[in-house]
C-alpha cells in the first residue's frame, strides 16, 4: 500500500491552486487547436432532437455488456434496446462526471501564471467541456427514460483525485489523458457501427469525438511535460496509482450499476452484472476497446492491465 500513502501526500501536499502555475505548452499546439476550435458546435443546436427515440438501440447489441451470454439471446427486443439505453446513460454519466472535473480543474488553473495562448486554449476547452454536459443532460432528459438519484457514483480513488488533485502534477494529467482517451476509442466503435443506434447517438459521439481529439493532444502535451520531470522512484508509484485507477475506471465506463440492469426490466440485477464481469466475451470486448489506450500509457514507460 505504500503508492497510496504516496497518492494521499501527493493530494494533501499541493499548494493551493492559485499558487501553482501549469508548465507552458507549445505556443504552436495551443494556437492550432485554439484555431481550430474558435467555429465552436453547439451540441445543443446541432443535434436534431426530434429524432431521438428509445425504439431504436443506442449502442449496437454486440456493445450491451451482457450480449455473450446464452441468456442474452433469450431476452425480447424490447428489453435488449432499453438496456442498451441504460448503458449509453452509463457512458454519458461517466461523461458528466469526468467533464465536471476538468471544469472545475482547468478553471483554477486559469488563475495561475500562463500566457495570452494557454489561457485561451483552455477557455475553449472549458466551453466545449461544458457543451458536452450540456448535451449528456439534454439526451437524459429527452429520452424520459427513468432515472432514480444516486444510482451512480464515480469511481472512489478517481474521485478523490478529482476533488483534490490541482492540474499541476503528472497523477492528474495521467488521469485527465486516461478519462479521455477511454471514451472516446468508445464513441469511435459506436459511430463505425452508427447504422445499428438512433441517429442522434451518432450524431453525439461524432461531435464528441471531434472535440476530444483537441482534448487528447493538450492532455497528452501536459503529461509529457510532466514526466519529464519526474524521477524514477515517483514514476513507480504513479504506475501502481494509475493501474488501480485505469481498472475502477473501466469497470465503472464497461460495467453500469447493477440498478440499470433491473431499470431495463431484468430482475435481480447484481446478477446479470457479476455474469457480464465474469462473461469471456465482454471482458475481450473490454480490452479491445481499451487496447489503444495501453498502447499510449506504454509509450511512456508504463505497463497496465489486464482490467477486467
Amino acid at each position: 500500500m505504500t503508492y497510496l500513502i504516496a497518492l494521499e501526500s501527493e493530494i494533501i501536499g499541493h499548494r493551493p491552486f492559485h499558487r501553482r502555475a501549469m508548465p507552458p505548452a507549445a505556443s504552436s499546439l495551443l494556437r492550432h487547436l485554439s484555431h481550430n476550435s474558435t467555429p465552436y458546435r453547439d451540441p445543443l443546436t446541432s443535434l436534431d432532437w426530434d429524432a431521438l427515440d428509445t425504439r431504436d438501440y443506442w449502442l449496437p447489441p454486440q456493445a450491451v455488456s451482457i450480449c455473450g451470454l446464452p441468456e442474452f439471446a433469450t431476452l425480447n427486443e424490447a428489453v435488449k434496446r432499453r438496456l442498451s439505453q441504460y448503458e449509453f446513460i452509463n457512458v454519458m454519466l461517466c461523461g458528466l462526471w469526468l467533464e465536471r472535473v476538468f471544469i472545475v480543474r482547468l478553471g483554477n488553473a486559469l488563475a495561475g501564471g500562463m500566457d495570452a495562448a494557454e489561457r485561451s486554449w483552455l477557455l475553449h476547452e472549458i466551453r466545449e467541456e461544458a457543451g458536452h454536459s450540456l448535451m449528456f443532460l439534454r439526451l437524459i432528459e429527452t429520452s424520459a427514460l427513468p432515472l432514480p438519484e444516486r444510482t451512480w457514483r464515480g469511481p472512489w480513488l478517481a474521485d478523490a483525485c478529482a476533488r483534490r488533485l490541482p492540474a499541476t502534477g503528472p497523477l492528474f494529467w495521467l488521469a485527465a489523458a486516461i478519462g479521455e482517451d477511454i471514451p472516446d476509442k468508445f464513441n469511435r466503435y459506436v459511430r463505425q457501427h452508427g447504422g445499428e443506434v438512433n441517429p442522434v447517438i451518432h450524431q453525439a459521439c461524432t461531435l464528441h469525438i471531434v472535440d476530444e481529439a483537441r482534448h487528447i493532444a493538450y492532455a497528452r502535451e501536459q503529461l509529457e511535460i510532466h514526466l519529464a520531470r519526474t524521477g524514477t522512484l515517483r514514476r513507480r508509484w504513479l504506475a501502481a496509482a494509475l493501474d488501480l485507477l485505469l481498472r475502477q475506471f473501466a469497470l465503472r465506463f464497461y460495467f453500469p450499476p447493477a440498478e440499470f440492469y433491473e431499470l431495463a426490466g431484468l430482475t435481480r440485477g447484481m446478477w446479470w452484472r457479476r455474469a457480464a464481469r465474469a462473461d469471456p466475451q465482454r471482458r475481450e470486448f473490454v480490452r479491445e476497446r481499451m487496447a489503444p489506450t495501453v498502447r499510449m500509457l506504454g509509450q511512456y514507460g508504463f505497463r497496465v492491465g489486464p482490467f477486467v
